[in-house]
């Protein structure tokens, strides 16, 4: 059950980096989205500690890999998975034939490891022929899955459903099939009542703020599309998950991504924001209309826009969100941002997890009566992304309690 972003935090799933990341080259990270290629070892360091502190604060973290890997101990799932990875077009069927049934004869151990780290061509003991002879040695047939480790954004728990996202990034589809197949297979949570699809209209996780019981903000842009946006609504308000949807639009660069990357709550009432688009982020207000359409959903009512932090209020029926900037001056803030700054992730009311390296921003947090715990992130900030989009909550205490 989660309704708000700063409920306590009671569990979460997380993505401890591995092989994956030591696949990456300079000649690949740019496809797969990463800014660089990371040191591993302290990648790893880096995301241990940062478990380890969520743990500390009595928080139940699951590794994605885990789960994974209980889930492809029943058939129905090998199968899904096996043909989801393989239906590449590039593969060519003898190829696949080959990989088809090198992953039938995998443990589960080894056949999420090859899902999670990929498999170049010279790892290929057989099923030789055209494909395998053209490409290169050190090609991927099976792209490694390094943003995996930003659990946010492959699904995002709302009220007592899962929403299973859609993402439209190439290099990042293979995610949103890995956490379907285990919120649909494993059995701690195949009972759990679902939302949206890994094939529905594109609605990305970092996107997806609950700022209230009720309230939800979806940031619009390159990841998350406005019909996404809006099937995301229809489905809240059928389920009466929600009553009010912002839709936000964000100038999406590699810097700002998701709603996420330029603003995250730290209170009930609060948000840490990148000052520089303050100005100007605009959100419209979703409700559900008067009557119902032909296929018995919903009618729509749609406003604005207005300023988000007006129309947040609003929704939230408080005078005004509260807003804390990053950084001191717009060159500060706009650093900071590039450093993930503003993608905090709380634990409870004015409590959040920060990377350490954002001085003037934590500075300004703690100012604000915002007690901050930091973490190191000099490599895991590589792929772009903080404490935020590498938690995926699956349990929250209801604000109030």
């Amino acid at each position: 059950m989660v309704d708000s972003e700063v409920g306590r935090l009671r569990t979460v799933l997380v993505h401890r980096p591995g092989r994956e990341l030591q696949r990456l080259t300079p000649r690949n990270n740019d496809r797969l989205l990463f800014d660089g290629v990371p040191w591993v070892a302290r990648a790893q360091e880096e995301h241990d500690a940062f478990v380890s502190t969520m743990e500390s604060h009595g928080v139940e973290v699951l590794q994605l890999t885990d789960l994974l890997t209980e889930t492809l101990a029943h058939p129905d799932a090998r199968a899904e998975v096996t043909e989801a990875t393989l239906r590449s077009l590039h593969l060519g069927t003898t190829l696949r034939r080959y990989l088809t049934e090198a992953c039938a004869a995998a443990t589960p151990a080894e056949l999420t490891d090859l899902i999670v780290a990929g498999i170049r061509n010279d790892e290929v003991r057989g099923g030789h022929g055209l494909v395998t002879a053209l490409l290169a040695p050190h090609d991927f047939l099976v792209d490694p899955l390094p943003n995996l480790v930003f659990t946010r954004d492959s699904s995002v728990w709302i009220g007592d459903r899962v929403a299973i996202t859609s993402l439209a990034m190439p290099a990042r589809v293979r995610e949103t099939q890995l956490t379907e197949l285990i919120w649909t297979h494993h059995p701690r949570f195949r009972d759990v009542p679902r939302i949206l699809g890994s094939s529905a209209e594109p609605v990305e996780g970092g996107d997806v703020l609950l700022l209230a019981p009720g309230v939800v903000a979806v940031g619009v842009g390159q990841r998350t599309n406005p019909a996404g946006a809006e099937r995301l609504a229809r489905q809240l308000f059928a389920e009466g998950l929600a009553h009010t949807l912002l839709a936000v639009p964000v100038d999406q660069t590699r810097a700002t991504m998701h709603l996420d990357t330029v603003l995250t709550m730290v209170d009930v009432d609060t948000v840490v924001m990148y000052p520089n688009i303050a100005d100007r982020l605009q959100a419209w207000t979703v409700t559900p209309g008067p009557g119902f359409t032909g296929d018995g959903e919903h009618t729509l009512t749609v406003d604005g826009p207005a300023p988000f932090a007006v129309a947040a209020g609003r929704a939230m029926g408080i005078d005004r969100l509260r807003v804390i900037d990053t950084g001191t001056d717009a060159v500060i803030a706009e650093r900071e941002q590039w450093d993930d700054g503003n993608n905090t992730l709380a634990l409870a009311p004015r409590l959040a997890i920060a990377y350490e390296r954002n001085i003037a921003t934590n500075e300004r947090l703690t100012r604000a009566g915002i007690e901050v715990i930091p973490i190191a992130g000099s490599e895991l900030g590589s792929g772009r992304g903080g404490p935020r989009c590498m938690s995926c909550p699956i349990e929250r205490d209801p604000l109030g309690n």
